[in-house]
């Protein structure tokens, strides 16, 4: 957190000085005043870090919200707490009025996501429904007003509110509008609008009931963690909150909030990594229990020192180990890190040998391409003459158009497809794309991973097969792989190959010790038909396409290649692809 001293050349004894604290968006807990107070009071040592806990209450007394089915129409979701004995004055009142604001401001995203709703417990009485209704059935008297509104006549009345008008588009097209009622049909709020004057807290409110509805349960979750931790501060139990059980439809029931904490394993030197700072251990647990963060030290399976971090519910900006790495950098001072000068940027050593690669080819006559690295789930598949085996493919969800809606698997789509819009070009056609494609992978963190592709065409009236074979031959030729018999693992050697996109007995696959690593051929004849499209088919049926699909795996290391570390404009000759393709 940067802090910025205004007014301070100016101020005298007389004078209030004013500070500018700059709060990181993730930040939710430093967006009032109780929230900055208890973080600075615990960085220095004078509070230890605050245990929130919910309140042992037995099921029969609990207090109980239950959601309609028709609330799924427009705000399905809606979690509820009480601050069970609180005491406010004017500045905590006002702090509680403005953390509703920021919120709603931030993560609410102008309560479109999240609408927070604030009662006096005394004046309502429980069981709660949470409903979704026709405007005509909604009557009740909003907030600072004395007369009752239906709903439609109220969102007539707010279009000339300068607050409130910015929020009326979320619902107002709705057939049904999101209200809350208690246990005698008194009306709590309209969300996201306004709520009813019935419930408004006052100075000399003792209980206060606070509901969310939301398009989103994980924001509401996160906002009715940081309302209740914020001013449980102020109940006559300190940091305790009364929870509330949501009963659905279904049967199904929560219990809000949940304060529990969460637990994650980081590594000592990672955290050292990221930092850039030789930190013991006993100090990097000093460093987070400033930041609030419980880190108790463990010893993992290889015997490097871990800490278990137990993140609290006021948290919610930690996701990631590199967070916690993130809150020690800042607990130990970012002026207190030594700089130091980054080592000079070099290629990787796959796009160096890909450039090589591009260069190699374009000076064997073909042209490079670049298509899109979406396409269509149709392309990818069916037009190949390719079935989706579910495992293979990294679909797109909600795609915006039909043209993309996968990750290609494949680099053939994208150069048929250049094919079919130049086929206006004077033939042959010799083209050539060196790019990744994605294919799912439970093995990596994030499901998928990527893989280098080479592919090649060829299309011209007159058999091109020689000019493809010719190319396979150039390419291993240069990384220093001869031709071999089959069987022989010293090289390379072709055999017959059956895919799909190419013709039956017109391809081959390229074997290297036992294994294939690609494959050429004519392409199948109806696969032609799709790649000039819209009738221009008859006009290339004289032609001949030839293609290479070469493979290059991403996730492969290369540092084995000693001319790889090298500057990419020395000597091609003398590359060893056996290093390189050892995995297959």
């Amino acid at each position: 957190m940067r802090k910025e001293k205004h007014l301070e050349e100016e101020a005298t004894e007389d004078e209030e000085v004013i500070y500018k604290i700059e709060v990181a968006a993730n930040r939710y807990d430093l967006l009032c005043l109780e929230g900055l107070a208890q973080a600075l009071r615990t960085f220095i040592g004078l509070d230890p870090i605050p245990v929130y806990t919910v309140a042992s209450i037995k099921g029969e007394s609990m207090l109980k919200m239950h959601v309609k089915p028709e609330t799924s129409l427009i705000r399905p979701y809606v979690v509820c707490a009480v601050l069970r004995g609180i005491t406010f004055d004017e500045v905590r009142y006002n702090s509680f009025i403005d953390l509703q604001d920021r919120l709603h401001q931030n993560i609410c995203r102008r309560r479109s996501l999240v609408a927070i709703g604030t009662h006096d417990l005394d004046t309502i009485e429980g069981p709660f429904t949470y409903e979704a209704l026709p405007p005509s059935q909604i009557n009740f008297v909003p907030l600072k007003q004395v007369k009752s509104f239906k709903a439609g006549e109220l969102m007539k009345f707010y279009k000339s509110d300068l607050k409130l008008k910015k929020f009326l588009h979320i619902i107002e097209n709705s057939p049904v509008y999101p209200v809350l009622y208690d246990r005698n049909r008194t009306v709590l709020s309209l969300p996201p609008i306004i709520n009813g004057a019935h419930s408004a807290i006052t100075l000399k409110t003792k209980n206060v009931f606070i509901e969310c509805t939301a398009t989103d349960l994980t924001k509401a979750k996160i906002v009715l963690n940081t309302m209740v931790t914020m001013f449980s501060v102020y109940c006559q139990r300190k940091f305790e909150v009364e929870p509330v059980e949501v009963v659905y439809s279904d049967g199904k029931s929560c219990v809000y909030p949940d304060l529990s904490l969460y637990h994650m394993e980081v590594r000592l030197s990672y955290i050292t990594d990221i930092v850039g700072v030789p930190l013991e251990e006993n100090e990097v647990s000093s460093l987070l229990n400033k930041m609030q963060l419980h880190a108790k030290k463990s010893i993992s399976g290889d015997k490097q020192c871990t800490f278990t971090v137990s993140v609290p519910p006021t948290r919610s900006d930690i996701l990631h180990p590199c967070d916690v790495a993130e809150d020690v950098a800042i607990a130990y001072g970012y002026n207190e890190i030594p700089k130091t000068i980054p080592p000079s940027l070099k290629p990787l050593p796959l796009n160096q040998f890909s450039d090589l690669i591009r260069s190699e080819i374009a000076m064997s006559g073909f042209t490079e391409v670049l298509t899109w690295v979406l396409c269509s789930y149709k392309e990818n598949f069916s037009m190949l003459n390719r079935k989706d085996d579910k495992s293979t493919a990294v679909i797109i969800g909600n795609p915006r158009s039909s043209d993309f809606e996968v990750v290609r698997t494949s680099l053939m789509p994208g150069i048929l497809k250049t094919v079919g819009h130049n086929k206006d070009h004077p033939k042959p056609i010799k083209i050539f794309e060196v790019g990744d494609i994605t294919l799912l992978d439970e093995k990596k963190d994030v499901g998928a991973s990527n893989r280098r592709q080479l592919a090649a065409l060829y299309c011209g009236a007159n058999s091109g097969f020689e000019l493809i074979h010719g190319l396979v031959d150039r390419v291993m030729e240069v990384i220093g792989t001869p031709f071999a018999q089959p069987g022989d693992n010293t090289g390379y050697y072709i055999e017959r190959a059956n895919e799909p996109e190419f013709l039956p007995g017109r391809q081959a696959s390229i074997i290297y010790k036992g294994k294939c690593i690609g494959a050429f051929g004519i392409v199948h004849p109806e696969r032609w038909g799709w790649a000039t499209k819209r009738g221009t088919e008859n006009e290339l049926r004289s032609s001949k396409f030839q293609a290479v699909i070469w493979y290059m795996a991403y996730s492969l290391s290369l540092t084995g290649f000693p001319a790889l570390q090298k500057m990419a404009g020395e000597k091609f000759f003398g590359l060893r692809i056996s290093k390189y393709l050892k995995a297959y």
